[in-house]
């Protein structure tokens, strides 16, 4: 899948299939459902989803949570705009 179509996949009432559950998460968050995205992730402890988890509690403004997320996926607290981090975290997962 590429950065196009999975951005008009938002238009639809379901994530697109088949999607890693990372891009379901971002999926779900860009659509406005930071809870489901957040429980997507919450669970699963590989740096990937540390990363998710992490730009999650930043967007919701927990910047200390965020910080740890983002120590424990091996990353800093980054100093761009949430939606550029969101477009960099999909393309990554998207390749």
């Amino acid at each position: 899948m590429i950065m196009d179509n999975f951005i008009k996949s938002l238009d639809s009432d379901h994530p697109p299939s088949p999607i890693s559950i990372y891009l379901q998460a971002l999926w779900y968050d860009a659509k406005g459902n930071w809870e489901q995205a957040h429980q997507l992730v919450q669970d699963i402890e590989t740096a990937e989803g540390s990363l998710i988890h992490a730009y999650l509690h930043r967007k919701e403004g927990d910047i200390a949570n965020a910080g740890y997320w983002y120590r424990r996926a091996g990353k800093l607290l980054p100093e761009i705009s949430l939606k550029q981090e969101w477009e960099n975290i999909v393309k990554a997962f998207l390749l």
